[in-house]
Parts: structure tokens; sequence; C-alpha cells
């Protein structure tokens, strides 16, 4: 989709960079396009078609640093933009710390951009009836599937959507590197009534293959999770073994990755502070990031400045390996610079290989699955977190009554160090591959 006058677009425009004076300069131009279909109950609600195109500059004059975004790539207009935003950058105070990252580091084989296989050619042969068909087709509402009894479906809100994604970004080191990538989504809402109460589950799933799909099964378990909801309660204050489901389990990784970030630590906005090197978490616990999978969404070559992405150990038995330095953190902080952010995290199965959600409520026997969270927060300071849940308890293994209305409660640190056990269950379609997690005595308010 990006074209080869587009690409000598950006080359002359890194060129002009140079010439309005920056010492080194990066440019990043993104281009995307997006076919939307949306249902409300069985019918098509809206159709859209969206396509857009941006470049953001990066520029270093003079010990000075600034960055710049447009959407307008037209030659007379750009060659203005990039000198007024160089004269711009001169007037800025200087800060030594910005730089292009060490050649060195950078990604050289990211050429095509597919080099990953995550584009489809398929998508160019779906017409907008296509789209419609397969809307259409995914939607239950009027399917008459078996419901409990008194339970019956009143709302169904369906979006199917295929997308294309492609990057090109270029530095004054000579790096040149490519990403592309398709999308192809379904996601749907259902809502039911039950006893004068209403319950809505939500379902999705998203491939980079046109033919992986299956959005039929998207909308019957959507409604399947609403039905399952009916009659939820809170459940007794107080300490329960915890479940926590895959689609959501990322809730208890994200801050991690987030306390290893360089940016959180010279804030002084992070409890992982000083934990290089150390074990901080249980033996049974190991978090690594898979950058390079091919095929699978959000997998890429190289990050944000070019660097080239690895495989790399970020949590090891307990032990902390890594964190994540961009080129101005690491001149910042004196730390050695890595990729910017995980790009693919992995928490691995533990104690063994192929547990499911099942398995690992029979090694917890009671407590609470939890499969949806409301709202809440986290203190990256302290790693001490609050969050509405939904869910079930569980007892002998055995899923029993819906739970709602109630608060997890407790800190990051200490949660781990209660892990019973990390499934093999991840959703490849989700950008963090978390699986089913099992944690001991974790505090419960209803």
């Amino acid at each position: 989709m990006i074209s080869k006058s587009e690409t000598e677009t950006v080359s002359r425009a890194l060129q002009t960079a140079l010439d309005a004076g920056a010492q080194k300069a990066r440019i990043t131009y993104s281009k995307s396009e997006e076919d939307l279909v949306a249902t409300l109950n069985g019918e098509v609600d809206k159709v859209t078609h969206c396509s857009d195109r941006s470049l953001s500059l990066a520029l270093f004059a003079d010990g000075r640093f600034g960055s710049f975004s447009t959407n307008n790539i037209e030659p007379a207009a750009l060659d203005s933009f990039i000198r007024k935003a160089a004269d711009i950058v001169r007037r800025i105070a200087p800060d030594p710390c910005r730089d292009l990252p060490d050649p060195s580091r950078c990604c050289r084989e990211a050429v095509s951009g597919d080099e990953l296989g995550l584009t489809d050619p398929e998508r160019e042969k779906i017409s907008p009836q296509m789209r419609i068909d397969a809307a259409l087709a995914s939607s239950v509402f009027r399917r008459g599937l078996p419901l409990p009894e008194g339970c019956r479906i009143i709302s169904e809100e369906g979006e199917y959507s295929d997308s294309l994604y492609e990057t090109l970004l270029m530095d004054s080191n000579g790096v040149c590197c490519r990403h592309s990538e398709c999308s192809f989504d379904y996601g749907v809402e259902t809502t039911v009534e039950a006893g004068g109460e209403k319950y809505s589950g939500y379902w999705w799933d998203s491939s980079s293959r046109h033919r992986d799909g299956d959005w039929a099964a998207c909308g019957e378990k959507a409604l399947r999770r609403a039905a399952a909801q009916t009659g939820s309660a809170p459940a007794g204050s107080g300490k329960y073994n915890m479940v926590v489901d895959s689609e959501v389990a990322a809730k208890f990784v994200s801050p991690l990755l987030t306390a290893l970030n360089a940016f959180s630590i010279q804030q002084n906005n992070s409890f992982l502070t000083g934990s290089l090197g150390r074990q901080v978490f249980p033996e049974g616990m190991t978090l690594k990031d898979f950058p390079r999978i091919p095929g699978q969404t959000c997998s890429k070559l190289f990050d944000s400045e070019g660097v080239a992405t690895a495989d790399a150990a970020i949590i090891e038995n307990g032990v902390v390996r890594e964190y994540f330095v961009n080129t101005y953190m690491s001149n910042k902080l004196g730390m050695a610079p890595t990729i910017e952010a995980a790009t693919r995290p992995r928490l691995m199965p533990w104690p063994q290989a192929g547990l499911g959600r099942d398995d690992i409520l029979g090694m917890c026997g009671d407590g609470i699955l939890v499969t949806d969270f409301n709202g809440g927060n986290c203190n990256q300071a302290t790693g001490d977190f609050s969050y509405g849940i939904e869910g079930f308890l569980f007892r002998n293994g055995r899923i029993g009554r819906p739970v709602s209305g109630m608060l997890v409660t407790g800190n990051f640190l200490k949660l781990w160090h209660g892990l019973i056990a990390a499934g093999d269950d991840a959703r490849p379609c989700l950008s963090k591959l978390i699986p089913t997690v099992g944690f001991a005595d974790v505090d419960f308010s209803g």
C-alpha cells in the first residue's frame, strides 16, 4: 500500500531535514485503511470505509530535539513543514540525552514489510457485499439458540472489520524498515433479560488471515457469557483462591511491564525500581518476549526507533532480567539500551505445559474465577491495586454461581508470590500472551 512514490517522498523529506540544519533525523510514515460493517439486532446498522496517513518527524539539531507530525505529504507543503520544524527545534532548550539509536542495534531485515507473513492477499478480493454478508451471518440475534428458562435475548451489537496497516521508518544513519499487517476482526456484545434484570456478554476474535475467522462462534460465545451471569450477586468478603481467565489475565501483567519501563523508573513511579538481576517474583514465574512469531497479530521486527526486536527473558524463574530502555532513557540514566517495550510478552506455563482453565480450577480447589474487570486502579509507585470484578464462585474445581459487584485488592508483588499455576491457553489474537493464572489467598470484598 505504501507506493514507490511515497517511499521516495519519505527519502526526500529526510534529506530536506538535514539540509534544513538537523544533524540527525528520523521519519516514520504510516498508512492504514479499514472497512467496517456494524450490525444491530441482526440488521446492518453502519458501513464505513476509513483511510489515514501520517508522517512523524524527529529532528536532532544543535543538541536539541523536537518531534512533529503531519498528514500533508505534498512536496511543497512538506518541505515548508520540515523547514519550519527545524527552525522551532533551534529555539528549544538543549537536551544532550536525545539521539538516534546505535545503527548496529537497528533492524536491517525488514525490507518488504511482510517478512513475518502478516498480510493476506485475500483482503483485496473482499467486496463490500461480502463484508455485509459476513457481518449478518455472524449475528445470532434471530437464530433462536437455547437459553436458560426465563432468559431472552433483547439486543445484539456486532462489528466486522478488516484492515491493512503499514509503516515505513527511515533515519539519517541509513536505517530503512518496513512493516505491513492485515487484521480481520469481529466483536459482538449481547444483552439478555432475566427476572427483570439485564446482563451483557462480549466476545471477539482477530486474525491476520481471513480464512481463520470463525465469527459465528463469537456471537454464540457472547450469548453464553451473557446468559451465564443470570442471577449474579456478590459473595462474602474474605480471602479466596483466585483464577483469572486468559481473556483478561493481562490485567495482572501489564502493570509489571509498565513498572519495568525505564521512563517509570526515571520518574520514580515504579514499584520495581532496583529489581534488575534480583529475584522479586516466585521461582515458578517466567515471562518472556517473543516478538517475531510468524503470522501472529502484533508481531514486529523493530520498535518505533527502528531497533531490532529479539526473543528475550523479561522475568526468568522470578529474577528480573530486563528493563525496557530506549535510547533517550539509556543516555539519561546510564543504563544499557534495550527495546522500548515488550512486543509479544508471554507468561510461560507452570508447573507444567498443557494446563487449561479447568486444570487450574482443579488445582485451586475452591475460590473465585474472574472473567471480567469493571474499573479500578493501580498505584504504579507502590504496586497496590483495587479492581472491580465479575466471575463465578467455584468449589472442588467446578464452576458454581455467578458473582458481581466485588472488589479484588492487594499488592502485585504479594499477589505473584501466591502464584499456584499458569496455564498454556493464551489466546493468540491478544497482544499479550497471558494464559489462565491461579493465585492463593487473595483479598475480595463484596
